[in-house]
């Protein structure tokens, strides 16, 4: 999950400080996205302690500069033209603990969702077996909501610990405090950073039968959904009573196709990158299905996918 602040002064700024050993200048970020698309970063940093990213965060407050975080890169669009000040990468801010006599998991924010359910399944902890196909970080899934299969990550929250983008002292927070709902929370602005979330799960299940239910799960995802090509996931939200997928399909999208951009044949709430797509073929047919399904059923659809940078006006 990511969050652009445009507004702020650019990186350009001949007052700006010389930036920590660990930011670089110029990264491209279409590797680091599931999408395969995207410009560079004007400045990248990928930290691996606290300590780090609050050097990082207090050296983009000093220089004026926008901040994104990204994740595991697989819930966004990236504008061609890249993205200015500081990108923030929090995949590496790594760490679980799991609390036998509470049944809790403490997980830092790069931690992978799907790597965590398998491994509270391997103990027999119930809770998280709809999470094994979604492809993103805990920091992500917190504040997206991430969820599948009626389930969803603030059901299981019992703590999330923040930090400022202007640095400090990491905080703790309730669940209730951070206005969650569907597929999404208030830590979208971008104020906050998840560093890690406390979860309860139940533990005491019989293992094999948790890892089977885990894996059926992920069984399911895999026949509903397509993997063979980068996409970002589901695109857009559902609107109810009609899911997205069944809306854009019965409007006639399936396969509809702008540049190497293309409306999946086998679940049409996934747009695909057929090789060599870019950001702007993938943001184009975002409109064209937007327009087309609201022409159909007078409902716009709404993006779950985030979107980032700069896009032409269509």
């Amino acid at each position: 999950m990511t969050i652009f602040y445009p507004g702020l002064e650019s990186l350009s700024q001949p007052e700006l400080p010389s930036p920590p050993s660990l930011v670089q200048r110029s990264v491209s970020l279409a590797p680091l996205t599931s999408f395969r698309v995207g410009g560079p970063a004007a400045w990248y940093a990928a930290p691996r302690t606290l300590e780090a990213l609050r050097s990082c965060l207090q050296w983009a407050q000093d220089g004026g500069l926008p901040l994104t975080w990204l994740g595991a890169g697989s819930n966004l669009l990236i504008s061609d033209a890249g993205l200015p000040g500081l990108v923030i990468h929090t995949r590496y801010l790594r760490g679980l603990h799991f609390d036998d006599e509470t049944g809790q998991v403490r997980a830092a924010a790069g931690e992978s969702i799907a790597r965590l359910a398998w491994l509270a399944a391997a103990r027999g902890w119930e809770g998280l077996e709809w999470a094994v196909g979604i492809p993103g970080t805990i920091g992500g899934a917190v504040v997206m909501n991430a969820g599948a299969h009626g389930a969803w990550t603030s059901q299981l929250l019992r703590q999330v610990e923040l930090l400022s983008r202007f640095g400090g002292k990491p905080q703790l927070s309730e669940p209730e405090a951070l206005a969650f709902s569907y597929r999404t929370s208030g830590l979208q602005t971008g104020e906050w950073v998840v560093t890690q979330a406390q979860i309860q799960l139940a533990p005491g299940g019989d293992p094999q039968r948790v890892r089977t239910i885990t894996a059926e799960h992920l069984r399911a995802r895999k026949s509903t959904q397509p993997y063979n090509l980068p996409s970002c996931g589901s695109v857009f939200k559902n609107p109810g009573p009609q899911t997205a997928g069944w809306l854009i399909e019965h409007t006639g999208l399936k396969g509809y196709q702008i540049g190497q951009a293309q409306v999946s044949q086998l679940h049409a709430n996934f747009i695909l990158n057929c090789g060599g797509a870019t950001a702007s073929d993938i943001w184009r047919l975002i409109c064209h299905v937007q327009d087309q399904v609201e022409q159909h059923w007078s409902i716009r659809l709404r993006p779950e996918v985030q979107i980032l940078g700069e896009f032409p006006a269509i």
